[in-house]
């Protein structure tokens, strides 16, 4: 496991208040989870290592707009994020009602995500970013490795994982510094998660390892 700032890049999913705020529409479901892996401080650590280390930064944001809302069907939990209005917007040319919302990125990170050198790559729409520009942006800037934080796991994680590897990128997943939703019924989305992150990723390690590798 060995990282440089000219090949190696931190990739953040959905860094946002409806997955991160005690106020966002998910937290009943990954709250635990959130505070069992001190998730939102382990991303500002690696937010701020990255940052003091000359590593680019690239988040894959998650947003719905109102013509989203017209999908005929779709998964369990990409039914109920349309139900509770995750992650949702007037527009893609507007920015209305957008600070402070559930869309918006959780208020700690901004001076990280909003310091001008951060690229903020166009919305991914069920969790993989096969439908956003993430892996044409790391292309572009000759990133080969990614080590990948963010929410949440067994969703935006796990197929962001899965995509990258298949366009030929290293990727190694920060175990510590994502969460998932945990369902009576549903089961623990981030202990399924980690199960699969072991058995496909290049490598799984720890925010402390992370930031000692940068």
């Amino acid at each position: 496991m060995t990282f440089d700032n000219s090949t190696t890049a931190l990739v953040l999913t959905d860094p946002q208040n409806d997955f991160l705020s005690p106020d966002g529409a998910t937290w009943e479901l990954v709250g635990n989870s959130v505070r069992e892996n001190n998730t939102v401080e382990h991303i500002d650590q690696l937010l701020a290592a990255a940052k003091t280390a000359g590593y680019m930064v690239f988040i894959s944001p998650h947003y719905y707009f109102p013509q989203d809302h017209q999908w005929e069907f779709g998964g369990t939990l990409e039914k109920k994020m349309h139900e509770i209005g995750m992650f949702d917007r007037p527009g893609p040319l507007s920015l209305e009602g957008f600070e402070g919302s559930g869309a918006d990125w959780l208020e700690q990170y901004k001076p990280y995500i909003q310091d001008g050198k951060t690229v903020l790559c166009s919305p991914h729409k069920v969790y993989g970013p096969e439908q956003n520009d993430l892996v044409l942006q790391l292309r572009k800037r000759g990133i080969s490795k990614v080590i990948l934080a963010g929410m949440s796991a067994n969703l935006c994680i796990e197929s962001h994982l899965r995509e990258l590897l298949e366009q030929g990128f290293d990727v190694t997943v920060v175990a510590d510094a994502t969460a998932a939703a945990q369902h009576p019924e549903l089961g623990d989305g981030y202990a399924a998660a980690l199960t699969n992150f072991n058995y496909i990723a290049g490598a799984v390690i720890t925010t402390d390892e992370a930031i000692t590798s940068f």
